[in-house]
This record gives structure tokens, C-alpha cells and sequence, in this order.
């Protein structure tokens, strides 16, 4: 369960249909998406976020992140619109399924892998291997790989995953975890869009970082998509549309969406920072600023961003 480069693709290559087309779409009303409950198993409570850091990161680097999984359950004390309040979207899923409750994300232990125990060319199977590292009941692992790190699969056909496995050999109990690759040297026009032109499509000037770093400011959307994903949809029989194998979840329902108005190419109205000229949606703690994607809300049964 991943993030789709195929549907960021075809995403894009339908923006000249889309301007040329809209008085035909506006006389042809499209079903409602609606993203399905499995009757499977939705994370909830206390949910520590444990990061493992395969690679070379700075300090400045593992603040950004670690700044935004803190951000997430920080409720009440952000600048709106909040990272927060984007999260507490994903509370409408245990809602609507009956399983009314907070899914409370916290940053948990950090593991640093900055020797590269498995070298610079992961397998997916590796991916799993890393976050065992950090593996624990009631948690989630976030696999972070670094700009020099080649993952297979790793921009040819996702900007990263979530996945499941036991917690130990022999037990039923499983753990979630998410793989994120930095894409800032390897593919940029692909997994840091909109703050790289992007590889296919029109060619729009590229957004300005919000924390000034491409390859981080774009692990941050895909982190956000997946953790969205992983607490709605963590043992493919959550919330999700069409195969299992490849479903559409939370974020990736709402591909290339972050602000009002949004159409494949263009990102939306998005808040823009008027001493360093970047473009966000949300604020965080420590005066952060991140871009959100925007999540399908059950609620209402349309994409909700934050502006």
C-alpha cells in the first residue's frame, strides 16, 4: 500500500482535458468517491510514531520531521490552521465506523542506522527487516531512507509504502510501519511536487519549501499521506476503495490536492510565508510550517484541505 506514482501520472496528464473540458464535466455529475470500511482493524489511541533513520541526516533535518509527527497531537497549541486539525480528520474513520475515539499520534524512540547496516540498495523486504528495529505494540515505525539510499521500487513505481508484520516470529500480533525515501537527489519531479517541476505535465514554476528543504518538505507530505493511510487502513481491511492490493486510501483519494480550487498541475490556494516566500496550509510547533495533502473525509464524502 503505497503512494502511487502511476496515479500522480495520469493525475497530471489530464490537466489540458480538465481546462478544456469543464463545461461538459459541469453538465455531468460524477458519483460521489466513497472510500469503503473492510470491518478490519483502525489504529487508535496513544499511537507513538517510532523513527528509524537508515542514512545520513542532519540534525536540522530530523527537527523538521520530528517537529511534525509532535505537531500532529499538539491540539490547541498551533497558529490555525493547525497540523492538528488536518489530523483530527482521520477521527471522522473510527467515527463513522462506530469506533468513536482519538487516534493520538506521538514521536516515540528514534533509531539512528547512519552506518548503513544494509547497504546503499534496499529490497522492499529490507524495508521490513529496518523497521522491526523499532517494532512495539500500539506503535507505528517510520522508515526514513536518505537522498543516497536506493530503494527497489524507489521512484519508478512509489514514493513510499505501508505495510504490516508480525511483531515477533510465530506471533499474530502485527505492527504497522511506513517507508519514506528522500527524493531530493533521485526524483524530485516526482515525489517532491509541488516543490520541484514536476516530470511530467505542465511545467508551473515550482512552489518555495516551506522549511527549505525540497527533499524533506516533500518526505513530509508523503509521510502525512501514509500516516493517514496506516491509522485508517493499517491491515488492508480498513477504509479503502477498489483492490486491496493497490487501494485508494485516505490521501491518495485526493491526489495533488492541498488548498481550494485545486486541478491536476495546480496545488490550490495555499497561505504563503511573506518573509521567505514559501507556499503551506498548516502551522506546527516551533513556529513550523508544513504542506498537508488533503484527506477524503467520510463525514461529508469529499476531500477536505485546510484552506
Amino acid at each position: 500500500m503505497g503512494i502511487s506514482l502511476v496515479t500522480f501520472v495520469v493525475f497530471l496528464s489530464l490537466v489540458q482535458a480538465c481546462l478544456g473540458g469543464r463545461r461538459l464535466t459541469a453538465l455531468v455529475q460524477q458519483p460521489p468517491l466513497v472510500l469503503s470500511y473492510h470491518r478490519g482493524a483502525l489504529l487508535r489511541g496513544t499511537l507513538p510514531i517510532n523513527v528509524v533513520w537508515y542514512g545520513q541526516f542532519s540534525g536540522s533535518q530530523r527537527s523538521i520531521v520530528g517537529d511534525f509527527i509532535a505537531s500532529l497531537g499538539q491540539h490547541n497549541q498551533e497558529k490555525s490552521p493547525s497540523t492538528s486539525s488536518w489530523w483530527k480528520i482521520t477521527e471522522e474513520y473510527l467515527a463513522k465506523a462506530g469506533k468513536p475515539g482519538a487516534a493520538t499520534v506521538l514521536l516515540g524512540k528514534q533509531v539512528l542506522d547512519e552506518k548503513y547496516s544494509l547497504g546503499k540498495s534496499l529490497k522492499r523486504t529490507q524495508i521490513g527487516d529496518l523497521a522491526a528495529k523499532a517494532a512495539a505494540p500500539n506503535s507505528i515505525t517510520l522508515v526514513l531512507t536518505s537522498k543516497d539510499v536506493a530503494v527497489e521500487g524507489f521512484c519508478m513505481s512509489s514514493c513510499g509504502l505501508h505495510d504490516s508484520a508480525p511483531l515477533a516470529k510465530g506471533l499474530k500480533e502485527k505492527f504497522a510501519y511506513i517507508w519514506v525515501g528522500n527524493s531530493e537527489t533521485q526524483c524530485p519531479g516526482q515525489c517532491a511536487w509541488p516543490f520541484h517541476q514536476p516530470l511530467y505535465g505542465p511545467q508551473t514554476p515550482p512552489l518555495v519549501a516551506p522549511n527549505g528543504d525540497v527533499g524533506i518538505d516533500g518526505m513530509i507530505i508523503n509521510i502525512a499521506s501514509l500516516l493517514a493511510g496506516t491509522v485508517t487502513n493499517p491491515f488492508g481491511n480498513g477504509y479503502y476503495q477498489g483492490p486491496a492490493a493497490a487501494p485508494m486510501e485516505a490521501a491518495s483519494a485526493c491526489p495533488g490536492m492541498y488548498g481550494k480550487n485545486a486541478y491536476p498541475g495546480y496545488a490550490g490556494e495555499l497561505l504563503l510565508d511573506s518573509s521567505t516566500g514559501a507556499s503551506y496550509n498548516a502551522n506546527g510547533i516551533n513556529g513550523r510550517k508544513y504542506l498537508l495533502p488533503a484527506l477524503w473525509n467520510p463525514k461529508t464524502s469529499s476531500c477536505s484541505t485546510l484552506v
